[in-house]
């Protein structure tokens, strides 16, 4: 796809000026000298003929340019624009379209369009009668429902094995959980009575003795109260108890009433009052003693009997779980505190009940992955049966195809009663009302074009549009070694004489100057100045030579002015020039509007030269 800039400008008007400017007179010794030489060539032409020598030098002295050389053409310095211009070919199709291709053979029973019509979305097209394809859409269907079910099974067994690997968690818990009883605490303060002599590594069972701890700090004494005494003795009530052995009286509190039913052998019924009192350091289970309490109104209350001293607790320790003894404390008679270590044992047997757990939920964790990524595998079964599916209904539905989009049938390629077979294109459509336009835009012009620009296009016919750039592709591309950028264009086609798949050429300014200052092109000539450099001049009409008027390098020797030599009232002046083409040309300094300037020759027959 070609691309080149084309300078466009706003012309300037040529001005002959042959007749208006007079005839410089040449001064007599150039008369004089011309006729002279005149002569001399005469005779040299003779000897040269005599000599056989007479083409060469006929040729030496007339392709010399001719005295007159015509009339001059002259030109003004003038107000204009010029612009320089891309252009190149694009390719013209439908912004959207759609093309409906038949899978499967059947029998075309009707068609409702035609080509060139109009339709809109969901607009009846045409119906096929496909056996094939609703045979296609049962089946991938059965699949569907068989991968369906077959992920359903999958997940419950994920679900299952999920459940294993949480009992497992659960039991370990529960075996970290019994690292803790392998440390025996005392569970209260007391003494220690009937202590095991343990060893160290000695086996310790499950609920193997280990001591009896009693709470020796407090004492309870319990008495039978006849019922007569019911009221009168309350719970937290003071009691005064008398130990007989050793002849002491001690207060206690009423801590419990039971409503029990003694019976004496009198027949008296009675009911239970436990007593505490704080164990002063003398006294200790089985001591006789009784209590004595008394009545509001001091009247002393005296049990049925007398009682013995009870431990006010009393618990066997055992332990809670099987484990050789690493470490003992125990002694008969020995007070401890509360949380005090009785005994240690070793966590051998757990250590490996733990190991065993660990190993257990490792392999149900590596089941439970196992049998996800066999539920993935079955989603992707579904996903693609699925996908099967909406491939078997989309094939059975272009048997029975309405329209996709709004547009115009560009092509249909079935006929009512005609037996098609699959990979035939049915129907074409094409939203024509806006078209596209791909042009591609070397680099560098590519700066000059953004996004909502409009682009002049016009195509075989001549007919002009306007395509606003859609996008610009940031990822160039080689076209014929020159790097180019895809420009995507839209353009309004309403009237539908934009066709799909026509070229059209484009044009865009990629820059100009407005408002500047042009001459006719002819008019610039190119010279060297003193160091050689190319410079451009312009011959310049002025009564007299200018302040930046230069010197022209001399003409060759026989050419009479040279053949670029500034006719006579006319001089060189150096300009700085800006964009140009064919016609004319920007100048940026050097010359003032207005100013009448030398642009060439023209001879009787109406060609330029000089």
């Amino acid at each position: 796809m070609t691309e080149q800039q084309t300078p466009v400008s706003t012309p300037v008007e040529q001005v002959p000026e042959a007749a208006t400017v007079p005839e410089v007179p040449r001064p007599k010794k150039r008369r004089q000298r011309k006729k002279l030489l005149s002569r001399l060539l005469a005779v040299v032409l003779v000897l040269a003929l005599a000599g056989g020598g007479g083409f060469a030098l006929w040729k030496f002295a007339f392709t010399n340019k001719p005295k007159d050389k015509g009339e001059m053409l002259l030109g003004t310095v003038d107000i204009g624009s010029i612009s320089s211009m891309v252009q190149g070919t694009g390719n013209v199709t439908a912004k959207s379209s759609a093309t409906i291709t038949l899978t499967n053979a059947g029998t075309v029973t009707q068609v409702m369009v035609t080509e060139g019509q109009q339709v809109a979305k969901g607009d009846p097209l045409y119906t096929i009668r496909s056996e094939a394809a609703e045979e296609n859409v049962k089946t991938a269907q059965e699949a569907l429902k068989t991968a369906q079910e077959n992920v359903t099974k999958l997940q419950q067994n994920v679900t299952k094995l999920q459940g294993e690997v949480e009992k497992r968690r659960e039991e370990l818990a529960k075996i970290q959980k019994e690292l803790e009883k392998l440390t025996i605490q005392a569970p209260f303060s007391g003494k220690l009575l009937n202590v095991e002599k343990l060893q160290v590594g000695d086996p310790l069972s499950k609920d193997g003795r280990v001591a009896t701890l009693v709470n020796d700090k407090k004492l309870r004494l319990s008495l039978y109260f006849s019922y007569a005494y019911e009221n009168a003795i309350s719970a937290g009530q003071s009691v005064k108890v008398s130990i007989p052995a050793i002849l002491q009286d001690y207060t206690g509190t009423v801590e419990k009433i039971n409503k029990i039913s003694f019976i004496t052998p009198e027949g008296s019924k009675c009911f239970e009052v436990v007593c505490v009192l704080q164990n002063p350091g003398t006294l200790t289970q089985d001591m006789d003693a009784t209590a004595a309490l008394t009545t509001a109104d001091g009247t002393p209350i005296y049990p049925y009997q007398s009682g013995k001293l009870q431990y006010y607790e009393s618990r066997e320790i055992t332990a809670k779980i099987g484990g050789p003894v690493k470490s003992a404390n125990l002694l008969n008679y020995a007070d401890v505190t509360m949380g005090q270590t009785l005994v240690v044992q070793g966590d051998d047997e757990i250590r490996e009940q733990i190991n065993s757990k660990n190993e257990e939920i490792t392999t149900a964790q590596k089941s439970v992955e196992d049998a996800q990524k066999s539920v993935e595998e079955g989603q992707k079964g579904v996903m693609e049966a699925q996908k099967k599916v909406d491939e078997a209904q989309k094939a059975l539905n272009d048997f029975n195809a309405v329209s996709p989009m709004d547009g115009t049938v560009v092509s249909l390629g079935i006929v009512a009663g005609e037996e098609v077979q699959s990979g035939k294109v049915a129907v074409s459509i094409a939203d024509t009302s806006v078209m596209k336009v791909v042009i591609d835009v070397d680099q560098r012009n590519i700066s000059f074009i953004e996004k909502g620009q409009m682009i002049d296009l016009t195509d075989w016919n001549s007919n002009s549009y306007v395509g606003t750039v859609e996008s610009v592709s940031l990822e160039p591309k080689a076209d014929s070694s020159v790097t180019v950028f895809p420009v995507t264009l839209t353009v309004d086609n309403f009237d539908g004489t934009l066709r799909n798949g026509v070229s059209v050429d484009y044009s865009f300014a990629a820059s100009q100057s407005l408002d500047c200052m042009v001459v006719p092109a002819a008019a610039i000539r190119y010279t060297s100045d003193a160091e050689g450099n190319t410079q451009s001049v312009v011959y310049l009409q002025a009564e007299e030579r200018p302040e930046n008027a230069i010197d022209l390098p001399k003409a060759e020797p026989g050419m009479e002015g040279g053949t670029d030599a500034p006719p006579e009232g006319f001089y060189p002046v150096p300009v700085e020039e800006g964009l140009s083409d064919a016609a004319n040309a920007e100048i940026k300094s050097g010359l003032n509007v207005g100013d009448v300037i030398f642009v060439t020759y023209q001879n009787t027959e109406g060609t330029a030269y000089g």
